[in-house]
């Protein structure tokens, strides 16, 4: 077969001054007449630019925040970075002071591996002093260039030293401007780069006469000042207030505007694309390394709250320990805030605490419930930080941990011989649990007259026993579909050491621990038989819209599981409910342990 070869060869010239550069050619050899690509129309047009803009630095700063900025600058690569002022914390005559911030800055800027454009704020020009500082090192307080056809009109809102929230534009800057703008009338775009957003001010000398020289020419104005990012339509343009990037701020979030971000500018032929890249979203290559994985992936949360069983529900307060575990070789601080809870109150012996490497810390807990309710599946939730002092970056860690006391549930020993075959006559005085957490579309599952299950337990010398009874007004088989498409009951077993069934999130299925899945197929009904425990024997009947299952699960798989003659198992136990109309819905005695809902510690019962 002669293969089809599709050269493509592109030239991208772009001029700067006497600068033309021509792209590789590129060669694609594919042995078909279909492409495995959309277009070949490459997105490489000339007049297509990227830079940046950084906003305020100062006006109460964040110490570190900037300087990871210019870090992700690099990362990202524009070509050039536009400011808007508030560069230094300024507001001073003193000389000294000022050398050394602007020495700090600009160590900062050195840093960087493209060009940086400064525009003077409030914080950098406050005084005659300041302006004369700013001359020393930059010359001009405005200023213009034409890159690529669009023009930068970089500007000075502190003409006359009145500080924050009284920007002006004074006659000389306003004949600068106008004559700026009638030497270019011809270029693509005009974007304006000043600190303070004048359009929201009062008395802003020439401004608006600036906003009548941009009326009728493509434009975008850039400013900073407030700490709080807004877009305004105006004038014929885009108005635009930076948040910050490294400057105070309550940092809300985006609905406040209260963020720190640098502002990635694409400029297209028809105009600026502007893109707001948050801090926090901007990584290298490192984000996840191996020694990461390591150290967060491949153990568990280091902070598990044991979980209680009480004969009485109706507790009014009971402490349970927290347990906080650090098994690496990097300090560890944690955080820990409890959310509402519309019964309980709650009280931690601490909510903060450093815990040394390779070291284990416990913290109280403590719940006061006065109204005595039943908090098993109404649970609280803690919410923990973990930050490790990892190299030179804090890597953290956040987890919702949710706590519930439970009933103690317990397994009675059979008072005779159980049979499994399905016939539930030796359960008779047995006690059962309702299976009531229910999951799907509240309009596909109309209560009891739907669907109603229980199950309950015995044990003897041989075998750990459960019963399951389900009224289902509608007993969806399929000897066709898929397990997993109609009527099925799920037992999940646990007989780990209860410090790790505890916990058991779904990790391990088949494995670590047992499942049985079985639908009522007559071919094929039970999920992965060959990974079951051997000897576990079961059996089921249907009678008219009634199934009843019993299983046995042999003894010497529990007390191999737990390392020792078996104490208790976690029981997770359901049943899927799939109706001729395909309307799905999953039933559980608690949460199923892979759902976000799990309550660690949920059914554990206990050896009588």
């Amino acid at each position: 077969m002669k293969l089809l070869t599709t050269t493509i060869l592109f030239v991208l010239s772009t001029y700067v001054g006497l600068y033309a550069q021509q792209q590789p050619k590129i060669v694609i050899d594919i042995p078909s007449q279909q492409k495995p690509w959309n277009t070949l129309d490459w997105n490489n047009n000339a007049n297509k630019f990227q830079f940046a803009i950084v906003t305020d630095k100062t006006g109460g700063h964040r110490e570190g925040i900037f300087e990871k900025g210019v870090d992700k600058l690099n990362l990202l690569q524009p070509e050039f970075v536009k400011s808007v002022g508030d560069l230094i914390e300024g507001y001073t005559k003193d000389t000294t002071r000022l050398n050394a911030e602007w020495q700090e800055f600009n160590g900062f800027i050195k840093k960087l591996q493209m060009p940086f454009f400064y525009v003077p704020g409030n914080h950098d020009i406050t005084n005659d002093v300041m302006e004369q500082k700013w001359k020393e090192l930059f010359g001009v307080t405005y200023y213009h260039f034409v890159y690529n056809d669009v023009l930068f009109l970089c500007l000075n809102s502190e003409d006359s030293y009145r500080g924050a929230g009284n920007g002006m534009i004074g006659d000389e800057q306003y004949n600068y401007i106008e004559k700026t703008l009638k030497e270019n009338s011809n270029v693509r775009w005009t974007l304006v780069f000043l600190h303070q957003p004048l359009w929201v001010q009062d008395d802003t000398k020439r401004w608006k006469d600036v906003e009548k020289l941009l009326e009728n020419r493509p434009h975008n104005v850039f400013a900073g000042h407030y700490h709080r990012y807004w877009k305004t339509e105006r004038n014929n343009g885009k108005y635009i207030a930076l948040a910050t990037t490294g400057g105070a701020s309550k940092m809300r979030g985006t609905a406040y505007g209260e963020f720190d971000h640098v502002a990635w500018v694409t400029m297209m032929d028809n105009g600026p694309l502007i893109t707001n890249l948050l801090l926090d979203g901007i990584w290298d290559e490192n984000i996840v390394t191996e020694d990461v994985v390591e150290l967060v992936r491949n153990h568990p949360y280091p902070v598990t709250i044991e979980p209680l069983y009480v004969e009485n529900s109706a507790f009014e307060q009971l402490t349970t320990p927290v347990r906080i575990k650090n098994d690496s070789d990097y300090k560890m601080h944690v955080k820990i805030d409890g959310l509402i809870h519309p019964e309980v109150f709650y009280a931690m012996s601490k909510s903060e605490i450093t815990v040394e490497p390779n070291d284990v810390a416990i913290l109280d807990l403590t719940i006061q419930n006065p109204k005595g309710i039943d908090i098993s599946k109404n649970p609280i939730y803690l919410q923990t930080e973990v930050t490790y002092d990892y190299h030179d970056t804090d890597l953290v860690l956040n987890n919702m941990l949710p706590f519930a006391v439970f009933p103690k549930f317990t397994v009675s020993k059979a008072s005779k011989k159980v049979k499994v075959d399905g016939n539930l006559k030796e359960w008779e005085k047995a006690n059962w649990n309702t299976i009531e957490d229910f999951k799907g579309s509240p309009f596909d599952y109309s209560g009891k007259d739907d669907l109603e299950a229980s199950f309950t337990t015995y044990y003897d010398d041989e075998n750990l026993y459960i019963a399951v009874k389900v009224k289902d007004n509608d007993i969806f088989i399929d000897e066709k579909s898929s397990l997993w498409q109609q009527d099925a009951i799920v037992i999940g077993l646990d007989s780990r050491p209860k410090h790790i069934s505890q916990l058991n999130d779904g990790e391990g299925r088949g494995q670590d621990w047992m499942v049985y899945f079985r639908s009522f197929k007559e071919k094929d009904a039970v999920y992965h038989p060959e990974a079951l425990p051997e000897g576990i024997e079961s059996a089921y009947k249907i009678d008219n819209n009634t199934i009843t299952m019993e299983l046995a699960v042999p003894m010497s798989y529990l007390d191999s599981k737990q390392l020792s003659a078996w104490q208790y198992v976690r029981l997770g136990v359901g049943y899927y409910d799939m109706d001729k109309d395909q309307k799905k819905t999953t039933h559980f005695w608690y949460p199923s342990w892979d759902d976000t809902k799990n309550i660690p510690g949920s059914g554990m019962i206990f050896k009588k």
